[in-house]
Parts: structure tokens; sequence; C-alpha cells
């Protein structure tokens, strides 16, 4: 009966830590320059990250994700110095030579933290206690031996503690050869990110339907 018991407990401490801890998430919100009907092909993704181990992955996985969508996409790694300061024009030249037709700039724009009480959660942990017919199904066979038990209660308390929710913030801005500012940028919030490819993954997705909502996006007919 206590292995009965502990085994009820841990189940009640699995559903309390899935229901109070959540994965990071994504929200955007977008301006697109009505005044342009440029559309996009393929684009350079560029994070004006200060440190290499965040652009790097971050770079790849987005573009990845691009690519598999038919939006050809290429990181800036792949063709500048990160130890180099290029001239804007010089940018320009080489994404041009790539045949680029877009640059999609992403700027970090701090962190914010903020804390979270989890008040105490009590879980009921009752069940039924006892043996069917010496441990076993009837005894070891079909319509042995019988249930001698009865019913127990019990509970588990779980919460009473404070969380620490970061929300990292970026600004995304698009560049087109066709235009002089930006024809959409966009404001990013990422929730409690844990690893740096899946966060882009996670922005490239909602980049990609703001950029099909907008009509930003041209691809080749088949």
């Amino acid at each position: 009966m206590k292995t009965r018991k502990l085994y009820f407990a841990l189940i009640a401490v699995v559903a309390a830590f899935m229901l109070t801890s959540c994965g990071s998430s994504v929200t955007l919100s977008s301006w697109k320059n009505p005044a342009v009907n440029t559309q996009i092909s393929k684009v350079v993704v560029m994070p004006l990250f200060e440190k290499l181990e965040y652009m790097k992955p971050f770079e790849q996985s987005m573009d990845l994700w691009f690519n598999n969508k038919g939006l050809k996409a290429i990181g800036s790694l792949d063709f500048l110095n990160p130890n180099i300061k290029y001239p804007i024009d010089v940018i320009k030249h080489k994404c041009d030579s790539l045949g680029a037709d877009a640059i999609l700039v992403f700027i970090y724009k701090g962190t914010d933290k903020s804390e979270n009480y989890i008040p105490p959660t009590t879980y009921a942990t009752g069940g039924w206690g006892g043996y069917w017919g010496g441990g076993y199904w009837g005894g070891g066979y079909w319509g042995g031996g019988g249930f001698d038990g009865g019913y127990y209660g019990g509970a588990v308390t779980t919460g009473g503690y404070w969380t620490t929710t970061s929300t990292v913030n970026l600004q995304a801005k698009l560049y087109t050869k066709a235009t002089k500012d930006a024809v959409w940028t966009a404001e990013i919030a990422v929730t409690d990110p844990n690893y740096v490819d899946q966060s882009a993954v996670a922005i490239a997705q909602q980049i990609y339907a703001d950029w099909q909502k907008n009509n930003l996006l041209k691809f080749p007919k088949q």
C-alpha cells in the first residue's frame, strides 16, 4: 500500500510540474509600408548580435527553415567576416552578387525579467489499496483468489514558490533593393528561450506567416 501511495504521489507531482512549467513562446507585432509592393525571393539573414555563438545557430536555423519553405535564404556569416566592420555599400554589393533581393536585420533590444508567485496547490492521491488474491491476478490464474483491501485517501501539495520569467526583445527590419528604408519592421518578444536554434525557428515561422499575409513573398512558378 505504501508503494501505491508513492506511485500516486509521483503522478501528482509530475502533473503539477507539467501545469506550472511552460516552454518558450514568441510574439510578433509588425508594420509593413503600404506604399511598397515589393516581393522577395532570396533573403540574407543578418542578426547583429554581440556574441558569435548566438549569431551562428540563429542564422543557420532560420536559413534552413526558410529554405525548406521555398524562400531562399543565406546567413551573413557565410560571406562576411564577423571581425570586420563593412561599409553599407560593400554589404549591399556582396548581397547583390549573391542574387539576394532583401536583407533581414535583427537587433537585440534587451532582456526583461519578471517574477511570478506560484501558489500552493493540493492534489488528491487516494486509491484502492490491498492485493489481488495474493499479489497476482487471481493468485496467478483467472478467477482465483479475490480482492482484499479498501480505499485510502491522501494528498500532496506543490507550489508556494517564485519563478523568474525572462523575455528577450528583438527588432527585425527587412530592406529590399528597390527601397531605401525598411519595407517591413517587427517587434519580437521571446519568453524564456532555452536554445538559440529553437527560438530562431519559432521566429522564422512567425515572420514567414506575416510575410505571407502582407504579400511580401515571390516564388517562381512551378
